[in-house]
C-alpha cells in the first residue's frame, strides 16, 4: 500500500530570525501571472517618475577665484583632486573630499592658458599668457620655503594649449605652432607647422600615445604623428573647432567642440564626414571632455549650460544649469566616472553628479537590487510614449528654451528653401547634402 506524504523543509518557508524578511514562495509560471506587464509597466511608470523627482544633480561649489576660471587638470593618480587655474594667472589644487582650497600660487602673469598633471603625478605644468611654460611640485612647499617651480621654458611666443604624453617624460604645447617637448630640454625636440597663423588646442591621444590633434584658426582639425616629420592630414570644417577629445576605449574617435552650436565625432581614419553629429547646446561648444568608460561625453557652452551626451547619440540624455552659473568655460569627468566638474565665468568650480538621480554613499544589498530591477524595467519600457515623455524632459531657463525654439524655425526655414529651389530646379542640379557632409569642407593629406 502506497501512502504519500507532505513532505515540507522548514528552510524554505520559515525565517532565521524575527528580524527577517517573510519568506514568500513564488512560482514563475507565466500562466498563473496574467497582468504581470501591465504590472510591470505600471512599476516602469513609478520608477520614471521616482527618478525625476531624485534627480538633483548639483553637489558643490568650489568658490575661492578671483576671476574666471579657464582651465582645469584631473590628477591621474589621486581622485579627490582637482588643479585650477584662472584668468589672474592663479592656480589652485582643491582637495574634492573636504571641498576646500588647499594650495595657491600665483603661476603667471596674466590668463593661465593650460595646465595638465604628469603621468606619476608628482607634479604638472601650466602656461600662461606671459610666453612661459612652469613645471611645478605636487607637493606644497614646507614651513619657510619659497613657492617656486621646478623649471621655466621662455618661449618665442604666447601659449594656447598644452597636454602631456601618457608614458614618457614629453609634453606637447601649441600657439603659433605644435611644440613637441622633451622635460629635460629647454628647447623643442620637434615643430610642426601647416601654413596656419596659430592653434587653440592640443590633445594626445590616450591609446595610440604617439598620436595627437589640435585645433587650428583657419577652421581645420590636424592630426599628427608625433614619430613623423610633418603632419598626418587635417580636416577643414565651416566653423572654428575649440577644442578635441579623444575617446579613451576606441582609440580611433574624437569628439569636438565647435562655434556652430554642435559638437562632432570623427573617426580618424575616414575624416570625409563625422560619424555624428551631436546637436542640442544653442551657442558655441567650448569643452568637452570624454568619460572613463568612453561611453558618454560631457560639453560645456557658451549658452551657461552643460551637457552629456552618450556617444551615439545625436541629442543630450541631460543639460545641467544654475541660476548664477554663467558662460561655462572648461569641464571634466571625474576618472571614478561618478561625477562631472565645470568651471566658469563667474570664478566658480561646481561638481556634480554624472547621474542625476544617483544616490550616494553605501547602499544595501536590497536597495541595489531594487534599483537594479528598476534600471531593467525601464530600459524594457523605454519607448512607451509616456515613459518616454517623462524620462526626456528636462526643464529648462526661459533665454535657452526660446532660443532652442527659434534655431528650430531658422533650421526648418533652411530646409524648406532648399526643398522648393530643388522643386523648381534642373533634376539632379541641386544634390541632396546629408547633415553630416554639410560642415565639411575639405579633408587634405
Amino acid at each position: 500500500m502506497k501512502v504519500k506524504v507532505l513532505s515540507r523543509n522548514p528552510d524554505d518557508y520559515v525565517r532565521e530570525t524575527k528580524h527577517d524578511i517573510q519568506r514568500v514562495p513564488r512560482n514563475y509560471d507565466p500562466s498563473l501571472h496574467p497582468f504581470e506587464v501591465s504590472r510591470e509597466y505600471t512599476r516602469a511608470l513609478n520608477a520614471t517618475k521616482l527618478e525625476r523627482v531624485f534627480a538633483k544633480p548639483f553637489l558643490a561649489s568650489l568658490d575661492g577665484h578671483r576671476d574666471g576660471v579657464n582651465c582645469l587638470a584631473k590628477h591621474p593618480q589621486s581622485l579627490s583632486t582637482l588643479l585650477s587655474g584662472s584668468c589672474d594667472g592663479e592656480v589652485k589644487v582643491w582637495n574634492l573630499t573636504k571641498h576646500e582650497c588647499v594650495r595657491t600660487l600665483q603661476a603667471h602673469e596674466g590668463f593661465v592658458r593650460g595646465m595638465v598633471v604628469r603621468h606619476c603625478g608628482t607634479s604638472f605644468f601650466t602656461i600662461g599668457d606671459d610666453k612661459t611654460i612652469k613645471h611645478w611640485k605636487m607637493e606644497a612647499p614646507g614651513y619657510g620655503e619659497e613657492e617656486e617651480p621646478l623649471n621655466t621654458i621662455l618661449g618665442k611666443a604666447v601659449f594656447t594649449g598644452l597636454d602631456h604624453h601618457q608614458k614618457n617624460a614629453v609634453f606637447a604645447t601649441c600657439g603659433h605652432q605644435v611644440d613637441i617637448w622633451d622635460e629635460q630640454r629647454s628647447t623643442p625636440i620637434r615643430s610642426f607647422t601647416w601654413g596656419v597663423d596659430s592653434f587653440s588646442s592640443v590633445r594626445f591621444n590616450p591609446v595610440e600615445t604617439e598620436l595627437l590633434g589640435s585645433c587650428a584658426s583657419d577652421r581645420s582639425i590636424v592630426l599628427y604623428d608625433m614619430r613623423e616629420s610633418t603632419p598626418l592630414k587635417k580636416v577643414i570644417m565651416t566653423m572654428r573647432t575649440n577644442t578635441i577629445s579623444w575617446n579613451p576605449m576606441e582609440a580611433y574617435y574624437f569628439t569636438c567642440a565647435n562655434e556652430d552650436y554642435n559638437l562632432y565625432t570623427y573617426d580618424m581614419r575616414h575624416l570625409e564626414n563625422p560619424v555624428k553629429v551631436h546637436v542640442d547646446h544653442v551657442s558655441a561648444v567650448l569643452d568637452v571632455d570624454y568619460s572613463p568608460t568612453g561611453r558618454e561625453f560631457v560639453s560645456a557652452s557658451f549658452d551657461k549650460t552643460i551637457r552629456i551626451f552618450p556617444k551615439d547619440s545625436a541629442n543630450s540624455r541631460e543639460v545641467y544649469h544654475t541660476k548664477r552659473m554663467q558662460h561655462v568655460i572648461c569641464v571634466k569627468w571625474s576618472a571614478d566616472n561618478k561625477y562631472v566638474l565645470s568651471g566658469s565665468d563667474e570664478m566658480n568650480i561646481r561638481l556634480w553628479k554624472a547621474n542625476a538621480a544617483e544616490k550616494l554613499g553605501v547602499l544595501s544589498p536590497r536597495e541595489k537590487q531594487a534599483i537594479h530591477y528598476s534600471q531593467k524595467l525601464k530600459e524594457k519600457f523605454q519607448h512607451h510614449p509616456q515613459i518616454k515623455r517623462i524620462a526626456r524632459h528636462r526643464h529648462l531657463p526661459k533665454v535657452i528654451y526660446h532660443q532652442k525654439n527659434e534655431l528650430k524655425v531658422m533650421k526648418e526655414a533652411r530646409r524648406r528653401k532648399e526643398r522648393n529651389v530643388r522643386k523648381h530646379s534642373k533634376p539632379g542640379s541641386v544634390p541632396v547634402v546629408s547633415e553630416k557632409e554639410k560642415h565639411v569642407v575639405s579633408v587634405v593629406k
